[in-house]
C-alpha cells in the first residue's frame, strides 16, 4: 500500500489568510483543493511538501459568476459541477465537453478547474512508484540528473496534459494571481512555460483564485481528446480550436495543442490559413496540414510518437468539422 508522507495541513478560512499561511511557510508548502494529482504524487514521492494548505472548503473559490462581460470561475469550483452546468453549457459548450472528458465522474466529483490548469506534466518515466524509479535511477524531474525521453535533453520533457487548458487558451481564457503582497491578471497562455520541471510561471507564494473567459460573442469552441480507453486515461494528444465568423468567413481563429509538449502549443499557422476563408473542408485541409508540422511528440506517453504526430492532421481537421455541424461530437 502507498502511504502519505508526513506534513502538517492547515486550512484557512478565507483566501487572504491561506496565502498568509503560504507566506509564513515558504517553499516547502503546497496549495491543495481536491488533491486528485497532489496526493496520489505524495503517495509516489514525487512530492513531499513539509505543509499542505486545503483551499477546497473556501466559498469565494467556487463561486461561478456571469456578467456582461464573460464569466469568472473560481478556481475551487468542482469539475463535474461546471460539467453541468446548464449556463456553461449554453455559452461554452467547448468547455464543457473537454471538463467531460476529464479523468472519471468520481474524480470530476472531487477535482477542481484550478488544479486541472496546474496539473503536473506527465512523463512514462517519472508517473511510476519510488522504487521503480529508483530502480533504473531516478529522471531530473524528481531527484535525478537524465531525461529518460532523451538522454542528450538539457531539459526535462515531460508533458502538459490537462483537458481543461486548449480549449480555455483557444477561449482567450485569463487567470488571477493572488499572494499575500500583490495580485496579478494574466492570460491563461502565459501561465506556461516550455519545461517539464518549472512548467508554470505561477510564483510559488501565489494562489490561482480565477479564471476569466470572456463572452462567447461569436466564438465556436471544440474539443478532441486523443487516449487509449475512452474514460480515465489522460490525453496523448488533444486539440483545443475556436473560431469567430462573419458569414461564412472565419474572421479570427485559435488553435491549441495538448499533450505534445511541457506547455500548451498554439498553430498560428495552422489559425492563419483559415482566416478569410470560408470553414470547408479546402480551409480545413490545409489547416490541418499546417497544424502536423510543429506538432513533435516525444516518445514519453502512451503509443507510438510517430503516430500521434500523424493524429494531430486528423484531431485538428475533427475539431474544426465540429464547429461547421458536419462532424459529431460537442463543439
Amino acid at each position: 500500500m502507498l502511504r502519505l508522507p508526513r506534513f502538517r495541513y492547515f486550512v484557512p478560512r478565507t483566501i487572504s489568510e491561506a496565502t498568509a499561511m503560504k507566506a509564513d511557510s515558504g517553499s516547502g508548502s503546497v496549495f491543495v483543493a481536491g488533491g486528485t494529482d497532489l496526493y496520489p504524487n505524495m503517495k509516489r514521492r514525487q512530492q513531499t511538501p513539509a505543509a499542505v494548505i486545503s483551499i477546497g472548503g473556501l466559498p469565494e473559490l467556487r463561486a461561478v459568476d456571469f456578467s456582461g462581460d464573460g464569466v469568472a470561475i473560481g478556481a475551487g469550483a468542482i469539475l463535474s459541477d461546471l460539467e453541468n452546468d446548464s449556463r456553461i453549457r449554453e455559452a461554452y459548450p467547448g468547455l464543457a465537453h473537454a471538463i467531460a472528458e476529464i479523468s472519471t465522474p468520481l474524480l470530476r466529483n472531487m477535482g477542481t478547474i484550478g488544479g486541472n490548469l496546474l496539473l503536473d506534466t506527465r512523463c512514462n518515466y517519472y508517473d511510476q512508484n519510488f522504487e521503480w524509479r529508483q530502480a533504473i535511477d531516478f529522471c531530473m524531474k524528481k531527484d535525478g540528473q537524465i531525461c529518460w525521453v532523451a538522454p542528450g535533453s538539457p531539459r526535462c520533457l515531460a508533458v502538459q496534459s490537462a483537458d481543461s487548458v486548449p480549449v480555455l487558451i483557444a477561449l482567450k481564457a485569463r487567470v488571477l494571481l493572488v499572494s499575500a503582497a500583490d495580485r496579478r491578471e494574466i492570460p491563461l497562455e502565459d501561465l506556461y512555460r516550455n519545461d517539464g520541471i518549472d512548467y508554470a510561471t505561477r510564483k510559488p507564494e501565489e494562489l490561482l483564485t480565477a479564471v476569466w473567459i470572456p463572452r462567447p460573442d461569436g466564438w465556436r469552441a471544440a474539443y478532441r481528446k486523443l487516449r487509449r480507453r475512452g474514460s480515465f486515461d489522460f490525453p496523448v494528444l488533444s486539440v483545443g480550436a475556436a473560431v469567430r465568423r462573419e458569414g461564412p468567413r472565419v474572421e479570427e481563429a485559435r488553435i491549441v495543442l495538448g499533450g505534445v509538449a511541457s506547455a500548451p502549443l498554439r498553430l498560428t499557422d495552422a489559425e492563419e490559413r483559415l482566416k478569410g476563408r470560408p470553414l470547408d473542408e479546402d480551409s480545413i485541409r490545409d489547416a490541418a496540414d499546417a497544424a502536423a508540422r510543429p506538432s513533435r511528440p516525444m516518445d514519453n506517453t502512451d503509443f507510438s510518437f510517430l503516430w500521434r504526430k500523424e493524429m494531430t492532421k486528423k484531431y485538428v481537421a475533427s475539431a474544426l468539422r465540429a464547429l461547421t455541424g458536419a462532424e459529431g461530437g460537442r463543439g
